[in-house]
């Protein structure tokens, strides 16, 4: 009997340690403040990204970025993953580093939509301007956490529009999956950010 009651103390004081050595959650690792600026950082971006696409639907009558799916394959528009990110198997460092380098593709593609229309180009200036405040924000909290990689990641290979309706059809697409990767950003946030 007086085994058993030892073996049992020896499992309940292992548990223990396991359980005060386990992180006390996602949250607990970034401050509210910055979290509250990354939130809103996000909405400022979403509302330019939709001032955006009203414009490209407007002027150029393109409204519907599932009907340029195909040619978006074709160009090499990508879609940035939030995967780390997910509240099942939440990585912090992991989602935080995504989250960067999605916000690094998407400034990536809105360089390569430079010239897309005289009308366009200040809307597409302070979308620039706001995701790397966003993504230097991003990185300073990586930074902050020493879970910064020792070289920022490479945009990659961008598509390269050979004719004015390429382009404006890649502005669509590149406003659309903009708009579904801050969607799931933002909602991650909000999850962090929550007591």
């Amino acid at each position: 009997m007086k085994l058993i009651a030892l073996q049992l103390l020896l499992w309940h004081s292992a548990l223990w340690t396991v359980q005060e050595a386990s992180p006390l959650g996602p949250a607990s690792h970034l401050p509210q403040s910055f979290l509250l600026k990354c939130l809103e950082q996000v909405r400022k971006i979403q509302a330019d990204d939709v001032m955006l696409q009203e414009r490209l639907c407007a002027t150029h009558k393109l409204c519907h970025p599932e009907e340029l799916v195909l040619l978006g394959h074709s160009l090499g528009i990508t879609q940035a993953p939030l995967s780390s990110c997910s509240s099942q198997a939440l990585q912090l460092a992991g989602c935080l580093r995504q989250f960067h380098d999605g916000l690094s593709l998407y400034q990536g593609l809105l360089q390569a939509l430079a010239g897309i229309s005289p009308e366009l180009a200040p809307t597409l200036d302070t979308l620039q301007l706001d995701i790397t405040d966003l993504a230097t924000n991003i990185w300073q909290q990586m930074e902050d956490l020493g879970t910064a990689p020792a070289r920022q990641a490479t945009q990659g290979t961008m598509p390269i529009f050979t004719s004015a309706f390429q382009r404006r059809a890649g502005g669509v697409l590149v406003a659309s999956n903009l708009q579904s990767f801050l969607e799931l950003a933002y909602r991650v946030l909000r999850y962090l950010a929550e007591p």
